[in-house]
């Protein structure tokens, strides 16, 4: 493999992974909103969690007390709910990308690379609890619900929430290598 071929693999890997990132951050998301509206915590309270990195937690309560208090589960407020997405598929990219990374060099592809993204989705949910979600919450001074992110969500849920990440990550970028083996090996004819 040359230097140029050697990057332009390294660049498809990021691609790749940041996509199926994305992609595996809206399918965690969703089992987050599920599982939140099944504790009667709010349907789109964690969008709500998730945007008090930047703003104050104020949304996420009133999403919270309204499906407590009166049974509204689905608040929808537009602004947090975006700013929420936007950072959590963000998240999904970059986490998306070092995956990817990792699966290109590893060179492994099928059931072996789903089963690595399922401990990925492990490694993401110890970093996040343990790590980045405490120095962001230091860093954006945003408290309690982001550094306590795990423990307000529940700990078997946002355990579950990352194994899900994981597990359609892995099946993503092993599909993405499949369709690149198979337009690889696909002889071209001339007419």
């Amino acid at each position: 493999m040359t230097p140029s071929t050697s990057t332009a693999s390294l660049r498809r890997a990021v691609v790749i992974g940041a996509v199926a990132g994305v992609i595996a951050s809206v399918v965690m998301a969703m089992y987050a909103m599920l599982a939140a509206y099944t504790k009667d915590t709010g349907f789109f309270t964690p969008m709500y969690h998730i945007a008090s990195l930047l703003t104050d937690d104020a949304d996420m309560m009133r999403s919270m007390m309204a499906d407590q208090q009166s049974g509204d589960a689905f608040t929808f407020l537009a602004g947090p709910a975006t700013l929420g997405a936007v950072i959590h598929m963000m998240t999904g990219a970059a986490y998306g990308a070092v995956f990817g990374v990792l699966a290109n060099r590893l060179r492994l592809g099928g059931v072996v690379l789903a089963g690595i993204g399922v401990v990925y989705g492990f490694v993401v949910f110890a970093l996040s609890a343990y790590v980045v979600l405490p120095i962001a919450a230091a860093m954006f001074d945003s408290g309690d619900p982001i550094e306590n992110m795990a423990e307000m969500a529940g700990w078997g849920t946002f355990i579950i929430e990352h194994l899900i990440y994981g597990a359609v990550l892995g099946l993503l970028v092993t599909g993405a290598a499949r369709t690149r083996t198979a337009a690889a090996s696909t002889p071209v004819h001339a007419h």
